[in-house]
């Protein structure tokens, strides 16, 4: 595995070239005993699937029954859930693939993360003067960048596949040619006052013959999606990239009101990347995440600060742990918000991040904090200015663990709720460079490390995550969407699981905690009054999560099975037959 390991407090930092076998990190002194057992006995295999739409996950399980690979699978889920979940993910938008090779023990990042126009400047959302209004840029065709998810998929399978590309699209083409039938949370989605929803291209879809819209129960069918799927499985990537589809995409960013500069030669041009992941040690496992731009490395930094915070340890009933959480989240987050963005254009200091040095200065900060955390200077922290971005809802979290022990833990969005709300071959399209910083420069003239520039890839908070023994073997894989909420969704889940003990469905169903700057946000009647006082006295005060909640989904391999999971805020499933 060729990875970045965040060392801990005993365990010096290492770049590069880590080899599979275990990270000697030992057992944490508060690691209960189920953890300490679970080191895996047996390859975890599948076939395994867990994602946010039950049609989804079936046609995954359908492609693993043919022999299909997990990549292969995962385009088959992604596939529909563009349809049946437009709300969250789909074609027009990006994703972030960790990738397991259940031969070699490999891990890989797939970055899908989209791109800003060749004509972007850092101002890209400024007009007369000053930043647009938050939601005029959603709704501008300023805010799409060329999309990614597509291109990432494609790679991917490639390289990993085992079956044709071209036989992986037949459930969602069958779908969207003879209809499906609209879940609740899509028709809560159709039916809500999001101004996504209300643009003409969405209204034009989701709007009936006899004028009114659709609800839960309703078959809806796009001819538009089932043409696309079949291009694309013909075509590959540049069904998308070119000719036609590229051409719509383009026409509608650049349609009023404030058109895009998106063109063409951009979705063309069009690149995913491979990268190496970012891996670090928690309790007897290691835990590997996407690098910048995705901010995993956020959540490490959070669980390498949990380790050296005993308060944690006390379980999912104590007041100490769920106050100390917060705390510790509010100081990962400070430093997230600050330093990290596109590494083609900023230096990220993952590696300052996460030396065990800076990892315990932060960590002691964390008892005695109020309010608002101040971000810290690691190692290598570059001059950059204060952040300004805002991360809307609209996201979806899938895995995939096939016959072989190869798997897939993906995160993929179209940013906002319906995206942009702007449509082309009848998919959304995404906002995703209203994930870069809507002010360029801090008032000292400091740059934002997630400014708007030119082909630059914004800033993510999508963490899907892997999960390893001591041996360097697949024991788990996670992930959620939720903004920048991901990272204190993930962690919630990662510490649930492997630090409490819990079956990973009561991890995921654990009440949320969400601490950024000086508010708590929180399900705030999911935790006992008892926990809920406790908090109070150490200074966390609950008030409603007013972000998009979690909807996490995974699986842990324990005692030779699946120990799966699907978010019960959420309408997925997980499924091993």
């Amino acid at each position: 595995m060729s990875a970045l390991i965040a060392g801990t407090a005993a365990a010096a930092l290492l770049l590069g070239g880590c080899a599979t076998s275990a990270l000697d990190a030992g057992v944490a002194p508060g690691a209960p005993a189920q953890a300490q057992t679970q080191a895996s006995q047996t390859i975890a295999r599948g076939p395994f699937v867990s994602a946010a739409n039950p049609l989804a996950v079936e046609a995954g399980m359908k492609v693993l029954a043919r022999g299909g690979s997990a990549v292969d699978a995962a385009v088959a889920v992604q596939a529909v859930l563009g349809l049946a979940e437009p709300q969250s993910s789909g074609l027009g938008g990006g994703a972030f693939m960790m990738f397991y090779d259940g031969q070699s023990g490999a891990v890989t990042v797939y970055d899908g993360r989209e791109t800003a126009p060749a004509a972007a400047t850092p101002e890209l959302f400024y007009e007369n003067g000053q930043p647009l209004a938050f939601v005029d840029a959603v709704l501008s065709g300023r805010s799409t960048g060329a999309p990614g998810v597509v291109p990432m998929l494609a790679l991917a399978q490639k390289q990993h596949g085992a079956l044709a590309w071209s036989e992986l699209f037949g459930d969602a083409e069958k779908l969207a040619q003879d209809g499906f039938v609209v879940s609740e949370r899509l028709a809560g989605m159709i039916n809500s006052d999001a101004p996504q929803a209300k643009t003409r291209w969405a209204s034009e879809y989701f709007t009936k013959p006899d004028g009114t819209r659709y609800q839960a129960g309703d078959v809806l069918r796009n001819p538009a999606y089932a043409e696309t799927v079949r291009r694309i499985a013909r075509d590959g990537a540049a069904a998308l990239q070119q000719g036609p589809l590229a051409e719509a995409i383009v026409a509608a960013v650049q349609a009023g009101p404030r058109p895009g500069a998106l063109t063409t030669a951009d979705v063309a041009g069009y690149r995913p990347l491979v990268r190496e992941a970012v891996c670090g040690p928690y309790k007897i496992y290691t835990i590997c995440v996407p690098p910048p731009p995705s901010s995993g490395a956020s959540i490490l930094e959070l669980l390498a600060m949990a380790e050296r915070t005993p308060d944690i340890d006390k379980g999912p009933d104590s007041p100490e742990a769920w106050a100390a959480f917060g705390q510790l989240q509010r100081l990962m987050y400070a430093d997230r918000d600050r330093y990290f963005g596109d590494p083609a254009f900023v230096n990220v200091p993952v590696a300052g991040l996460l030396d065990p040095a800076y990892v315990a200065e932060r960590a002691a900060l964390a008892p005695g904090l109020r309010g608002a955390a101040p971000y810290g200077v690691p190692a290598g922290a570059p001059n950059v200015g204060a952040d300004a971005t805002r991360e809307p809802a609209g996201t979806s979290h899938l895995v995939v663990v096939d016959a072989q022990g190869n798997a897939v833990s993906m995160t993929t969005t179209v940013e906002s709720l319906f995206g942009s709300g702007r449509m082309a071959g009848g998919f959304f399209l995404n906002n995703q460079l209203t994930d870069f910083s809507m002010v360029p420069t801090a008032s000292d003239g400091a740059p934002a490390a997630n400014a708007v520039a030119a082909n630059k890839r914004p800033r993510s908070s999508m963490s899907p995550a892997l999960i390893l023994d001591r041996e360097g073997r697949l024991v788990g894989l996670l992930g959620s969407p939720g903004g920048s909420s991901i990272l204190a969704y993930n962690a919630k889940a990662l510490i649930g699981a492997l630090a409490w003990g819990l079956p990973l469905q009561q991890a995921f169903d654990l009440p949320n905690l969400v601490a950024k700057g000086d508010g708590f946000g929180a399900d705030t009647e999911g935790f006992p009054e008892a926990v809920r006082e406790g908090m109070a006295a150490r200074g966390v005060e609950l008030r409603p999560n007013t972000t998009e909640t979690s909807g996490l989904h995974g699986g842990l391999w324990r005692d030779g099975r699946w120990d799966g999971a699907a978010d019960s805020r959420r309408e997925g499933v997980a499924r091993t037959q």
